[in-house]
């Protein structure tokens, strides 16, 4: 955990929102987002072809390959990533509650439980190196989790369209 650099800082270490930026970072499937596009989409395309072991024996009770392929492999290729869909709102909701805890120049915290919360006022200097931090660090990430969110929602419009063509 990274120290915070006011030593007066009531907040518990794992409740501070750099200290919470640093797990989530590091963490198996965020880090993930913080790879560079050709290593990212590699991992998305591995995400969607397990989630398709799930998608395609669905589909192929549905639509039998060797008479309605085009409907099979429509069905399956949106099976399939519905799991994709699934795994990028979770990447975004954490992403997005550290941009929030690290926005915020309030933070709620709890001394020892649920029912003691507390709030703590972040002086200016922990105001804005957090700020930067988001604009540096997070913002490219959920940038790049909402052009994956279109590019899905143009693949499924496409699939539709075809769909309908079929």
């Amino acid at each position: 955990m990274i120290e915070s650099s006011v030593s007066n800082c009531p907040v518990p270490a794992e409740q501070q929102p750099l200290n919470e930026y640093e797990e989530l970072k590091s963490s198996w499937l965020f880090r993930d987002c913080t790879l560079n596009w050709r290593e990212y989409i590699t991992k998305i395309a591995w995400i969607w072809g397990i989630w398709w072991l799930i998608a395609g024996p669905v589909a192929a009770a549905s639509f039998p390959p060797h008479k309605q392929t085009a409907q099979f492999i429509l069905c399956s290729l949106a099976g399939a990533s519905v799991g994709v869909v699934l795994v990028l709102v979770r990447l975004y909701l954490g992403w997005s509650y550290i941009r929030d805890r690290l926005m915020s120049p309030i933070i709620f915290y709890e001394e020892s439980g649920w029912y003691d919360g507390q709030t703590w006022m972040k002086p200016q200097q922990v105001l804005t190196r957090d700020r930067l931090i988001v604009a540096y660090s997070i913002k490219p990430i959920i940038s790049r989790l909402q052009i994956t969110f279109v590019g899905l929602a143009v693949l499924f419009v496409a699939g539709t369209i075809v769909w309908h063509l079929v």
